[in-house]
């Protein structure tokens, strides 16, 4: 694990994105569009949809905009269709990038994406180029000085699959396959450790350091993607110094 500090990196983009709220709400209202479109309105039985739910609810989300989305997505009501679009590519400095997206608009997406990596140096790929570099995982995040011993205790009950303590800062992550994201995080919960962030993710099997103004570059690629109406998520295998912020 390299040294820089992947908690403040993670803080870093939660202020950004709480900072466009606005946004946020835009996004959790098209992946709780696709989640039910696509498995149906029961939470139950729709783990995406409890997911996008729950984040939409951590998020400060009126319960009628959240409902108002799903009976769109399931004919009840008048609605948009969308479609998602992954895209694959290389920021400054070898960072592999996928970027997520929902969009009703193809070409306008394509197009603000492309705009993005050639504006920061960067350069989109084929399907495929970078993906086998990622992994899908719920993760569990905790702050630094939480107990190591009580969390890990609580993962290893939980059914989680590894812990792992970030040298650098002393935060910690409790890993676990995606199908088992909404037990995990309840039992720990229900044990009193509920996560500071939760989700699941793709995560990069090994990251790169990026440093100086290769960073910076990075950084600002990454914050521009982020900004797409069109996307939903951004993720990369980047490790950055904070001097990449400026």
């Amino acid at each position: 694990m390299a040294g820089h500090s992947k908690w403040a990196n993670i803080q870093h983009r939660k202020n950004a994105q709480d900072a466009k709220r606005g946004k946020v709400f835009t996004k959790i209202i098209r992946e709780i569009t696709v989640a039910a479109r696509m498995g149906g309105s029961d939470l139950n039985s729709n783990p995406r949809l409890r997911l996008a739910v729950d984040k939409g609810l951590a998020a400060n989300m009126p319960k009628d905009n959240i409902e108002r989305a799903i009976k769109k997505a399931t004919g009840e009501l008048e609605g948009v269709s969308y479609e998602e679009i992954r895209f694959e590519g290389y920021a400054p400095g070898g960072v592999a990038v996928i970027v997520d997206t929902v969009t009703d608009n193809r070409n306008r997406t394509v197009s603000d994406v492309r705009h993005a990596f050639s504006k920061f140096g960067g350069n989109l790929g084929t399907d495929g180029s970078v993906a086998f570099m990622f992994k899908k995982l719920g993760v569990l995040s905790y702050a630094p000085g939480c107990d190591e011993e009580r969390i890990t205790e609580a993962a290893i009950e939980a059914g989680a699959d590894d812990v792992v303590v970030h040298p650098d800062d002393g935060s910690i992550d409790v890993l676990c396959d995606p199908d088992a994201f909404q037990s995990v995080k309840a039992a720990m919960e229900a044990a009193g450790l509920k996560p500071d962030e939760a989700e699941v993710t793709l995560r990069a099997d090994n990251d790169i350091v990026v440093e100086g103004e290769t960073a910076q570059s990075v950084a600002k690629l990454l914050d521009w993607l982020e900004d797409i109406d069109d996307v939903q998520s951004v993720h990369s295998n980047a490790d950055l110094d904070q001097g990449a912020y400026g």
